[in-house]
This record gives C-alpha cells, structure tokens and sequence, in this order.
C-alpha cells in the first residue's frame, strides 16, 4: 500500500435512467418505489496522470440501442462533462473499468491514448458467455459487443492491462481489488487522497444500505442486479467494509441515488453534476 495521498478526484454524473425500480437494482426493496438512477464515473489526477474510473458510454451505434433498451433518456456526453474540468481525450492516461457493462465502458474508443485496466476473468469470462447458445442470452443482455472489441483493438495497440486479481500500486497511490458478484470479474478502486482512502465501488453496491442493511442493523443486502452469486457479492461488501472500516463518506457509489450529499458540486450542465471527492 502506497504512501501517495495526493489525487485528485471528481465524481461526474452524466446520464439518468427514467423510473427504474429500487426492486431491480437490491434485494428486500419490493415497497420501495422507483428511482431516477444516476450514472456516474470517476475522474482522478495527480501529477503525471489522468486517470478515470470507468468512462460511460456514448450515443453512437450500439450504444443508442442500449441506451434505449435500458430506458436512460437523460444523457449529456462524458467528453462534455470532461471538458468542464479542462480534460481533453488525449489527456487521459489510464482508465481502471470496474466491469464490462455498457454504461462503464461505452466511452473506450474515445481514449485512444490511455492505457486500459481491467480484470482478466471480467474480460474473459464474457467471451466465453457471448459464445453460449442463445438460449443464455439473459447473462449478457447488459453487454455491448462493440466495448469488447474496442478493448480488443487496443489490446493490439499493447494499451490493455489484464489485470489478475488485487494489485497495489496499480498507479501510485490507487489499488484495486477484485471484487466479483455483480460480475464475474468486477473490481473496485481504492484511491488516497487528502481525506483518506476513497473506495469507488462501480456496481458493487447500489446503495448504502447494501453495506448498512435495510433495518440498518449491518446486514449486508445483495443485488437484484447480477450475473454472479449472492455469496460472491456479499463477500465483495465485506471487503468493501472493511476498507471503509465503518467511515461511509469515503464510499463513491456510481449510481447514487441521492447524488453525493455532502460533496461540493463543482459544476452542474443541463442538470448533470460534477462533485469534487477530495
């Protein structure tokens, strides 16, 4: 575990879904109504690097189709939210991709210049799910083929990092572990900062309550949403927690449905957000 402490993090919200069911996203959560569900990724500098975590995804191609399918009516283009903060393409360095759904890698082909970390077995395990029958379709309606051969592409480019479980000092100062469940090879950042170990969770969890428990009695609460085990996912949330080691301030929920109470908004375009993390 490194000592650097100095990234810079932002939190930048760049698409809504209409009316999505608490029920669909965790477990226990059949009275609870819906929710317009933010999406979110990470961006984090320090000196020499541009890092994101995850990228979202784009309104081209396939990408329009999911977005549609999914019912996400509300989108403005990462690439416009990175601007706002002075970030060009070109200047992204690395992009850390919690999990291969549509909606975390969809912006891949728009960095042709960072490095790509990404778990092995998430890679993998989806080429090996696309090539089942048909019939198994359920398990990658989530997946856009595009965002696999786009990392393909820049696995030729030798700017694809298969990354084989937890690694510290992925970049100085920000580590990742594994942390299957929601997928099966999903991973989580941990990122120092002036305030502390940040944890960008990508869709580990959905919500606080996921680590706290409905009745707020610390009973972990599985997702609704999931290609992997329950055992898995609640394993990940207790790593997840013991990371924290109790301080949920230092959790970065990508879909955040009460949009990062306590952090400063820095920047809000057409309704979309950016907070500042640390």
């Amino acid at each position: 575990m490194s000592a650097v402490s100095d990234w810079e993090v932002h939190v930048i919200e760049y698409a809504r879904s209409k009316d999505q069911p608490w029920a669909s996203l965790i477990q226990g959560a059949l009275g609870d109504g819906a929710i317009d569900l933010p999406f979110s990724f990470v961006l984090a500098r320090r000196p020499g690097s541009v890092a994101l975590v995850d990228c979202g995804f784009m309104r081209e191609g396939q990408g329009e189709v999911m977005r549609a399918k999914f019912g996400i009516p509300e989108w403005i283009s990462p690439l416009r939210m990175l601007a706002e903060l002075g970030v060009a393409p070109d200047d992204v360095t690395d992009i850390v991709v919690s999990h291969a759904h549509f909606d975390h890698m969809g912006s891949l082909g728009k960095f042709p210049k960072a490095r790509i970390h990404v778990q092995k077995r998430e890679i993998l395990s989806w080429y090996e799910l696309l090539a089942l029958p048909a019939r198994f379709g359920a398990l990658t309606e989530i997946i856009n083929p595009d965002d696999l051969r786009r990392a393909f592409d820049a696995s030729i480019e030798h700017r694809l990092n298969l990354v084989d479980g937890d690694v510290d000092d992925l970049l100085p100062g920000l580590d990742v572990r594994f942390g299957p469940g929601h997928t099966p090879g999903q991973q989580f950042a941990v990122i120092g900062t002036a305030r502390g170990r940040l944890v960008v969770s990508g869709d580990c969890v959905y919500a606080k309550r996921n680590l706290c428990g409905h009745a707020h009695d610390g009973v972990y609460v599985p997702l609704s949403n999931a290609v992997g085990s329950a055992w898995d996912q609640l394993l990940t949330m207790e790593r997840i927690d013991k990371e924290l080691g109790g301080d949920l301030s230092r959790l970065i929920i990508l879909h955040d449905g009460e949009r990062w109470p306590g952090l400063p908004v820095v920047a809000e375009i057409d309704g979309f957000r950016i907070v500042r993390a640390a």
